[in-house]
């Protein structure tokens, strides 16, 4: 059972950042995109405007409304920006489709949101399946389908949650839009319906009337630009006007009336009408004009996950930016905006999985930008830029499997970062940007085996968050990020063989979580980091011979992350940290002398856990490490022909991964399965390379002496900080 949750008192009236969050499954992300736009763009009817609804005065507009479009992430959880988005949002909105019912981020939202005490500010917006169904066609997630408990457990009991229905056949979109604004607003329905109703008939003629005058326009101009090529200058300046106007205007008064079907025709018209203009004979800035409007077009259509129509527009932008940036290679800002589309090109591709192709625009951008950097090297726009795309590309060629190349990538990213840190030291995004780099690189070192310059960058990201925490001391996602950092630079710092700083800064890294954690109660982000922290600190104990203190400490983390993985089972980071910690629990009864039943029953119990996880996503570098682990563990409480068996299925597994070979962790773990294999030669060559490379983690070093292979000089020293 988990430990009763405490219920902050719910906000009234609009005193919060956001007006709404909306929660969503990606594969509902077009379905998302367009609610967004039509929420925000709604503005309530001027005879309502002054009044009073039941959340108090009538605003004349619901924005901002949060809408997370970076979801790129595969951890599986609520990162600390969410969790704070949605205690700052006075509501909260949910896409409900069979995908939505699925996914554990959208769960998680809902789940956490509850915990706020808000659970009667949640509306659901139906797009696709049917509610209460039981079965595949479930709308529902199922936070949402059922009361939170007073131990902040989603329970047994039916909710009843609020509801439009968007589907054909029930609400429709528009009907179901104008239920969820009548929520939002605290209006009656029909209140709301009534004043809709006549401001949308005279709004709808006039703006149909003006979508197809501008049609017929463009179609006209298209016609001109075949015909009169000599008129180029004055059809020059029409269409400037005329793409200001589709894109300014009408734009913003289609939104209002959700129609994105005469949007879509503008826009495609509009593409038609640049395809038959001759890119000569016409001024540097009308160019330019017309590259930003099919920027702007390539961004809708990309929001409405038009991903190839997306691509024909920037590919046309770049087209024009790139003719305007080779004929003036010190003009800055043209630069700027080549690589600005052609970082866009990259993004779509990333987007698709298509990663070479992403990263060859990304490369080019690269090269666009160092080019102007020639002409103006301390540039901040330019060298954010530059940093950003430097970025990108690591992550790419990361998931190319190209390691060397990615760390190219985040040198060069350093480089950028610390000019931009000189050039504003005040500036909380470039320190931010600049510890990222540190980062990037402290992770790119320990896969090559580099710890010593792996433990030097995770100081200098650690110095870095120390720094802003210390200047913003009430922003709670700072001082998580510090914790991180903390966390990650002793744990770096025991595989060196600084066991003593390694402990001491894993125990600050939790005792920072434990009090954020009693500040946001409902945050499973500091629950998950008090979980993790308490294994993480618990080996160090044991390592350190005190075997009460890892047994409390894992006794925290048991508890923890059982009561996260009982209210979201789906979630697989926590899956993989509660079977880390039964793993632990093992290690710590094999210490005390006990090989049987106190050992064994943990390590099965990590096993049921962590085996389903690396058969779906061997490449997981996380999954790989506490599975190989928790086999060798299991491994050494065995009889010779199961530990024979589980020492070759370890093997295989570290095979397969291409960071296994300059991955220590992962060298480690090979060097006792073949121990176990007795094939001692290999493991005593192997094990020899890692020393000599300053590996000095103490369970490591203890398996080594128990095999009669000698350790390093000083097994005791850190030798792996500077």
């Amino acid at each position: 059972m988990g430990s009763p949750v405490e219920v902050p008192t719910q906000p009234r009236g609009w005193g919060l950042r956001y007006r709404a969050f909306i929660s969503y499954s990606h594969a509902d992300a077009r379905r998302a995109a367009w609610l967004h736009r039509r929420l925000e763009a709604y503005r309530l009817p001027s005879r309502l405007r002054g009044g009073t609804g039941e959340h108090g005065p009538l605003p004349e507009r619901l924005s901002p409304i949060f809408r997370d479009r970076d979801d790129l992430s595969s951890a599986g959880q609520l990162g600390p920006q969410i969790e704070a988005a949605l205690a700052e949002s006075e509501a909260l909105v949910v896409v409900c489709s069979p995908s939505a019912a699925r996914s554990p981020f959208v769960d998680s939202e809902i789940l956490a949101y509850k915990r706020l005490g808000r659970g009667d500010r949640i509306y659901a917006f139906i797009v696709d399946g049917e509610p209460n169904a039981g079965d595949t066609r479930e709308c529902f997630p199922s936070a949402l389908r059922y009361e939170l408990q007073a131990d902040g457990r989603i329970g047994t009991t039916p909710a009843n949650p609020i509801a439009a229905d968007a589907r054909d056949g029930k609400d429709g979109k528009s009907l179901a839009l104008l239920k969820l604004l009548a929520g939002l607003f605290g209006l009656p329905l029909d209140t709301l319906r009534q004043r809709e109703a006549h401001r949308r008939h005279q709004r709808m003629a006039a703006i149909t009337a003006l979508a197809v005058v501008v049609m017929l326009v463009t179609s006209m101009l298209a016609v001109q630009a075949v015909i009169a090529r000599k008129d180029a200058e004055r059809r020059q300046k029409q269409a400037e006007a005329l793409v200001d106007f589709m894109l300014g205007d009408l734009n913003e008064k289609l939104s209002q009336v959700a129609r994105l079907d005469i949007l879509s025709s503008v826009n495609d018209k509009a593409m038609e009408y640049f395809k038959s203009l001759p890119n000569t004979d016409v001024t540097a800035e009308a160019l330019e004009q017309r590259a930003k409007a099919l920027v702007k077009i390539g961004v809708v259509r990309s929001d409405q996950g038009e991903y190839p129509k997306s691509m024909e527009s920037f590919q046309a932008a770049a087209n024009l930016s790139g003719s305007l940036a080779r004929a003036a290679p010190r003009d800055v800002a043209r630069q700027l905006a080549y690589a600005e589309v052609l970082a866009y090109i990259g993004t779509i591709h990333w987007y698709q999985g298509e990663l070479e192709d992403a990263q060859r625009n990304f490369d080019a951008a690269h090269v666009v930008l160092e080019r102007a950097r020639g002409f103006a090297p301390d540039d901040p726009q330019l060298l954010f830029q530059l940093s950003t795309i430097d970025n990108n590309l690591g992550h790419v060629l990361e998931g190319r499997g190209r390691i060397e190349d990615a760390t190219t990538n985040y040198r060069r990213m350093l480089e950028a970062s610390q000019r931009l840190a000189r050039l504003g030291p005040d500036n909380v995004d470039w320190q931010n940007q600049l510890g990222l780099a540190h980062n990037n690189l402290a992770k790119m070192a320990l896969m090559r085996g580099d710890l010593d310059t792996s433990i030097a960058e995770y100081r200098a990201d650690e110095a870095i968050e120390a720094g802003l925490s210390k200047r913003d001391p009430r922003n709670n996602v700072q001082r998580e990020r510090l914790l991180i950092a903390r966390a990650t630079l002793g744990r770096t710092l025991a595989l060196a063989g600084g066991l003593e700083e390694g402990a001491a800064l894993t125990a600050q890294a939790l005792d920072e979580a434990k009090a954020l954690g009693v500040m946001e109660p409902g945050s499973t982000a500091f629950q998950e980091d008090i979980g993790l922290y308490s294994t993480q600190l618990a080996k160090l104990q044991r390592l350190r011979g005190d075997l009460p203190g890892a047994a409390a400490s894992t006794s925290q983390s048991l508890a923890m992350l059982r009561a996260l993985t009982t209210t979201n089972p789906a979630q697989t980071g926590w899956q993989r940290e509660l079977a880390e910690a039964h793993t632990e629990q093992a290690e710590q009864a094999i210490a005390a002398g006990d090989r049987g039943h106190a050992a064994t029953a943990p390590l099965r119990a990590a096993l049921a856990i962590l085996e389903p996880l690396l058969a779906q996503g061997g490449e997981d570098r996380g999954v790989v490490l506490a599975a190989s682990h928790a086999r060798l563990r299991l491994a050494s409480v065995s009889a010779a022909d199961a530990r024979a068996t589980l020492a070759g299925k370890t093997l295989a597994t570290l095979d397969a991964q291409t960071s296994a070979r300059t991955d220590p962790r992962l060298l480690a773990l090979r060097v006792e399965a073949l121990l176990y294999l007795e094939r001692k030669g290999e493991a005593r060559r192997l094990a020899n390379d890692l020393t000599n490379g300053r590996y000095r983690e103490a369970g490591f070093l203890r398996l080594l002496r128990s095999h009669g292979i000698p350790g390093p000089r000083h097994p005791h020293k850190q030798e792996g900080a500077p």
